[in-house]
């Protein structure tokens, strides 16, 4: 049985083969879903619980770990891959309540049917004593629902963050043994599930650095015993600054928008700036967001489809309106049979991104080779405004 200290366990499940999360995001490499058992002189509490497949791991981790008696069942967070086994513990452990914000209870009596009688409510930076224990719950909506909290163990320092620094990533080490192969993992997750809240991301980075954490333990991947990797990594994610970047998210059914996107490439990469193309017709989603963490502009290449744009393109640009990257800059290239509504309608649905749209490139049929100067004056234009914001 895995071990933080002498008296906080890690009870969860890993979970090595899911391959997809919220029938959405791809897994390569699985997930965990961390459940800590903390034992203090008086009261015992569960911090969240597992996903309600891995019910049965949680409660075989606790009857092997001779556990009598639960207090408590701290829940940080509704979603069922945290919450899903809470009524099977509560039947284990009858004398156990349920600790959370109003918030949190109200979705949970919703998603789950638990009895309004089993909660005990908690404020904002409220304690709650274990005997030689004690635990903080630190209010942080938004990140990623509104109902999130976090659990903070003053007297070791050690913050259960949640979602907050989590990563899908499923390992037999407790602990991060190497930050370099994790930290993708991490910064996909970023991507996937914080990145739509970023300022507010950065306003709880504040609260963590004020409470002089020495150890995060996450609900999802590895724990930080040296947090300072992951708080600046996620100092760096939610900062204004982008980096000489364009992304190319792509479609192309006949081969002419293709034809486009290459010479963009070509041109882009000709005048020193770093390119990442992304044919959507087969694309990870999840690594399509990384990349919008940090680049400055993106390209959206599609055909028009029945006057409008590609569907797979309109996918592409619903997705990074939701996540809301700070990405500066935004064109469209693509070609088109008889007409349509492609830019219009592309340009209408990425009106949460706060960007300058650069002229798109829209070319009927196959581009000739005097059309294709059209895509190098787009690459001048990126390569001007890389320039004029200090990235080149």
């Amino acid at each position: 049985m895995n071990k933080l200290n002498d008296y906080i366990y890690s009870v969860g499940a890993i979970d090595w083969e899911r391959r997809l999360f919220d029938e959405l995001i791809p897994l390569p490499d699985g997930t965990s879903y961390n459940s800590y058992l903390i034992q203090g002189s008086e009261k015992t509490a569960l911090i969240d619980t597992v996903d309600p497949t891995k019910k049965s791991k949680l409660l075989r981790n606790l009857s092997e770990l001779e556990v009598k008696r639960i207090d408590y069942v701290i829940a940080n967070h509704a979603e069922q891959d945290h919450s899903g086994a809470i009524p099977r513990v509560l039947e284990a452990y009858p004398m156990a309540k349920v600790i959370t914000n109003p918030k949190c209870k109200a979705m949970l009596i919703d998603l789950l049917h638990i009895a309004p009688d089993k909660f005990i409510e908690v404020q904002d930076v409220e304690m709650l004593s274990l005997g030689n224990k004690t635990l903080k719950f630190i209010y942080t909506p938004w990140v990623h629902w509104p109902e999130t909290m976090v659990t903070f163990l003053e007297e070791e320092r050690i913050l259960f963050s949640c979602d907050f620094f989590g990563s899908h990533f499923a390992t037999s080490d407790l602990f991060v043994t190497d930050w370099e192969k994790l930290m993708p993992s991490n910064k996909r997750y970023y991507a996937e599930i914080m990145m739509p809240f970023r300022g507010i991301i950065a306003n709880n980075i504040k609260k963590v650095e004020a409470l002089g954490v020495k150890m995060i333990a996450p609900s999802h991947g590895p724990v930080f015993d040296h947090p300072e990797c992951i708080i600046d990594a996620y100092k760096e994610w939610v900062s204004d600054k982008v980096k000489n970047e364009v992304i190319v998210p792509y479609v192309s059914m006949h081969g002419s928008t293709k034809e486009m996107v290459d010479h963009l490439i070509a041109a882009l990469i000709n005048r020193g700036i770093k390119v990442k193309p992304f044919d959507l017709s087969g694309v990870d989603i999840g690594e399509l967001a990384m990349a919008l963490v940090d680049a400055a502009t993106v390209v959206i290449g599609s055909p028009t489809v029945l006057a409008g744009a590609h569907p797979l393109a309109l996918y592409a640009a619903a997705l990074a309106n939701a996540l809301r990257p700070k990405t500066r800059f935004v064109s469209i290239v693509g070609s088109y049979g008889w007409g349509g509504k492609m830019v219009e309608q592309l340009a209408g649905m990425i009106t949460n991104l706060k960007v300058e749209v650069l002229e798109p490139v829209i070319i009927k049929g196959l581009p000739k080779r005097e059309e294709l100067v059209k895509l190098d004056a787009l690459a001048d234009q990126i390569l001007k405004k890389h320039k004029e914001a200090g990235l080149l």
